[in-house]
């Protein structure tokens, strides 16, 4: 697997991209444009906040499982590349619900951005104080 962070603006321009396409779907399925029978996107957003939500979870739990897999094979590649795809599954769920509620890639990046050199605990602390935990 590949462990070089030299690609890092290639990951925030392909899931920009990623995420262009997925609101180009779901603009296009709200028009009548596309139907969820012959597009696996436009049938998630067919299914609403709570499918779209739902899915998610679903998605969540098979990365975990897959993870967990990969760690008792002692990492073995054919279980890494099943965690690969399993966490691909998830951050594809995850763009979808990022459009489905008007948000951006690029705004978790921003969040993921300002949270650098904060520690996690600081972090966490910080935002059960103001009571968004």
């Amino acid at each position: 697997m590949n462990n070089s962070a030299k690609s890092g603006s290639g990951l925030d321009s392909a899931l920009a991209y990623l995420a262009d396409v997925v609101d180009q779907r779901r603009e296009a399925f709200k028009a009548g444009q596309i139907d969820p029978k012959t597009s696996y996107t436009a049938l998630l957003f067919s299914k609403g906040d709570d499918g779209i939500l739902k899915k998610i979870g679903e998605e969540a739990t098979e990365a975990v499982m897959a993870a967990k897999d990969s760690r008792q094979s002692q990492l073995a590649a054919e279980q890494q590349k099943r965690l690969v795809g399993e966490m691909a599954d998830l951050w594809f769920h995850c763009l979808i619900a990022l459009s489905q509620f008007g948000l951006r890639p690029e705004d978790v990046i921003a969040e993921l951005d300002r949270r650098l050199g904060t520690s996690g605990i600081e972090e966490k602390a910080a935002r059960k104080a103001t009571g968004q935990e």
